[in-house]
């Protein structure tokens, strides 16, 4: 059998580093067109922007903050085969700064009717990747209620991000590994806040996702009636993604995470106590240890700090901050990869 079905990874996933013009251009060597771009200036304070195709051109999200949807036409403005196009913000296209862009690819379309919920959703799904953008309307009615959406995956989600598109409340986060055990018992997270997990509070009706469908229950954060969501739901896929826990130790030589993979993208919460979402990609800057963080849930410029290895089968803590290593605590991650352990390209330390 073979070790991973995905050959190159970078089909599916890439993390894109470009300069800002202030005027307009068009940002290619993608590798196919995005379905889901997240865009972050790194060099000026400035919000996290979210774009996918199912909603359209333009319209944006911020994980940063609790905002609704908002069309910002400055900033990008098609979705290209080979990448998309920036306008003249500063968030997307700041003069002279550094930027870069997380892009995804789903099923390269606007997506399709998915009946397989209650609730009928909009599906954008790549099979192969593990990945599909969801949009779907809320239906809560009150105490009691909740509704199933169909997710285009085939398989089980092991990790979704949800946003009301027409209200200001948090973000809601679905990982595999916050469900403690118990049935029910599912727990959340909140994109744009530092919180800890938290109890399901009819985020999820306490219901894991099966093959089909995950469940809604009566939040506003997921199904609150007449309010439009998105969704970004991920199956793990051996030898391209991996969506899992680990313990801190507090010690510079901290613990090492095995995926499976050499890392090209990772994001770190800590559930067990409140601190920062963390992403490290492979080309900020690129060579260990010296990978630079941003923050999910901050505005703050880049991080220069040394804080983790990418290897060859995963990634390894080199830093005691509480963000990544609290002696005892307990993190999740999502980590996407640049080359699989084995395979026709196998990857090779950094």
């Amino acid at each position: 059998m073979a070790y991973t079905t995905i050959k190159k990874p970078g089909d599916y996933f890439n993390t894109k580093i470009y300069t800002g013009n202030g005027s307009t251009q068009n940002i290619t060597g993608v590798g196919f067109q995005p379905d889901w771009i997240w865009i972050k200036n790194r060099d000026v304070t400035q919000w996290h922007f979210l774009f996918d195709a199912v909603r359209g051109v333009s319209k944006a999200l911020f994980s940063n903050v609790t905002n609704a949807e908002s069309t910002q036409s400055g900033t990008q403005t098609a979705f290209l085969s080979d990448g998309f196009t920036v306008g003249n913000d500063t968030a997307s296209n700041g003069n002279g700064n550094g930027i870069v862009a997380w892009n995804w690819k789903a099923g390269n379309s606007a997506g399709s009717s998915n009946s397989d919920g209650s609730t009928n959703s909009t599906v954008s799904a790549n099979t192969t990747a593990g990945f599909s953008v969801v949009k779907y309307a809320g239906n809560s009615g009150g105490s009691g209620y909740s509704a199933t959406i169909g997710h285009g995956l085939g398989v089980k989600p092991s990790f979704m991000i949800i946003k009301n598109l027409t209200a200001t409340v948090n973000w809601a986060v679905y990982h595999k590994s916050l469900n403690n055990g118990t049935n029910p018992e599912v727990k959340y997270l909140e994109l744009n806040d530092s919180n800890a997990q938290l109890d399901d509070a009819g985020i999820f009706y306490d219901t894991a996702p099966t093959n089909s469908v995950f469940t809604v229950g009566t939040s506003d954060k997921t199904n609150e009636v007449n309010k439009n969501y998105i969704a970004y739901c991920f199956a793990e896929k051996q030898g391209y993604s991996k969506f899992g826990s680990y313990l801190g130790n507090g010690n510079a030589d901290g613990p090492f995470v095995y995926t499976g993979f050499k890392p090209a993208f990772v994001i770190i919460k800590k559930t067990s106590a409140t601190d920062n979402w963390v992403i490290n990609d492979n080309k900020r800057v690129g060579y260990n240890v010296d990978n630079n963080e941003l923050f999910a849930n901050l505005s703050n410029t880049e991080d220069t700090n040394d804080v983790l290895d990418l290897v060859s089968n995963g990634f390894k803590i080199r830093h005691t901050a509480g963000r990544h290593n609290s002696s005892g605590a307990t993190y999740v991650y999502m980590a996407f990869a640049e080359e699989p352990l084995i395979g026709d390209n196998p990857a090779t330390a950094r």
